[in-house]
C-alpha cells in the first residue's frame, strides 16, 4: 500500500461525506488559481494544512515531506522566471559572471513568488482531497458526476496496476541487493536495465492473469465497486459555503480593483 492510500484509510476524516471533500477542493484550487493572489494563496495553504494535519490527524512531519517533493519541482520551473542572464543589470539583483550579469526584476521576483505560492496552495487542495479519501470514494464521486464508464475502468485498473508494479519491482529489487547487483554505478545501471526488462514481462502476464479473473467473475465492461452512503453534515455544508463564499468575494475583488499581487 503507497503512502497516500495508506494515510487516507486512517484519516479522522475518511467517514465524511466524500461530495462535500470533493466540492470543498475543487472549488478552493478553482479560486485560489484564478485569483494568482499570494495573500490567498498562503491564506488556502494554511487553511488545507489545518484540516489535513490538525483536523485529520495526518503526521505533520510526513505532510510536510509530502509538500516538499513537488515543491522541489515547482522551484527549478521558476527559476527561468526569477533569474536572467543579461549584459545589463535589473532593479532586483545583479551577480556579475564576467561580461554578464545572473540578474532579475522585482516584477519577476513578484510573478515567481506568485506563481509558487499558487501552485502550492493547488496542490494543498488536492492533497486534502487524496488524503482524506479513499479511493473507492473518488470512483463514487465519478459516478455521480456521470463521468464516463470507460474513464473510470482506466482510473481502476491504472489505480490497481501502481500496486502490483511496486510489488513486483520491489521483490526484484531485493532479490537484485542481495546478490550485491548494486554494489556499483555501473553495476547498478545494469540491474536497473534488467529490471525494467523484467518488470515489463510480468506486468503482461500479470495483465493476462487480471483479465482472466475478471472474466470468470462475469466482467460486462463495468467494475462495481461497494461503497457506503454517508449523508451529508449541514454544519460541513454550511462551513464550505461560507468559505467559498469569501474566496468568490475576494477572487472578484482582485479581479475587479487588485492586479493579483499581494492582494
Amino acid at each position: 500500500m503507497i503512502v497516500v492510500d495508506k494515510l487516507c484509510y486512517q484519516s479522522n476524516l475518511r467517514y465524511v461525506n466524500p461530495m462535500e471533500k470533493f466540492v470543498f477542493s475543487i472549488l478552493t484550487l478553482i479560486f485560489c488559481v484564478v485569483s494568482r493572489s499570494i495573500v490567498m494563496g498562503i491564506a488556502v495553504l494554511m487553511l488545507n494544512s489545518i484540516l489535513t494535519v490538525k483536523v485529520g490527524g495526518i503526521s505533520g512531519k510526513r505532510y510536510t515531506k509530502l509538500m516538499l517533493i513537488p515543491l522541489a519541482f515547482i522551484l527549478i520551473g521558476t527559476l527561468a522566471i526569477i533569474v536572467n542572464f543579461s549584459t545589463y543589470q535589473l532593479d532586483a539583483f545583479a551577480v556579475p559572471i564576467g561580461k554578464w550579469y545572473m540578474t532579475g526584476s522585482w516584477n519577476g521576483l513578484l510573478k515567481g513568488s506568485q506563481l509558487i505560492v499558487t501552485a502550492l496552495a493547488a496542490i494543498s487542495c488536492l492533497y486534502f482531497l487524496s488524503l482524506n479519501t479513499t479511493m473507492t470514494d473518488i470512483i463514487e464521486i465519478n459516478r455521480k458526476l456521470h463521468i464516463p464508464e470507460l474513464m473510470i475502468e482506466l482510473m481502476v485498473l491504472i489505480y490497481r496496476y501502481i500496486f502490483v508494479l511496486l510489488d513486483i519491482a520491489y521483490s526484484i529489487s531485493t532479490a537484485q541487493d542481495a546478490r550485491l547487483g548494486n554494489r556499483d554505478y555501473k553495476t547498478s545501471m545494469k540491474s536497473f536495465g534488467s529490471m525494467v526488462q523484467v518488470l515489463f514481462i510480468r506486468s503482461m502476464k500479470r495483465a493476462r492473469c487480471l483479465y482472466d479473473a475478471m472474466e470468470a467473475r462475469c466482467y460486462e465492461g463495468t467494475i462495481h465497486v461497494l461503497s457506503e452512503n454517508r449523508p451529508m453534515s449541514k454544519k460541513n455544508v454550511i462551513m464550505i459555503i461560507i468559505v467559498e463564499l469569501i474566496l468568490l468575494s475576494y477572487t472578484l475583488l482582485i479581479k475587479i480593483y487588485g492586479n493579483g499581487g499581494m492582494l
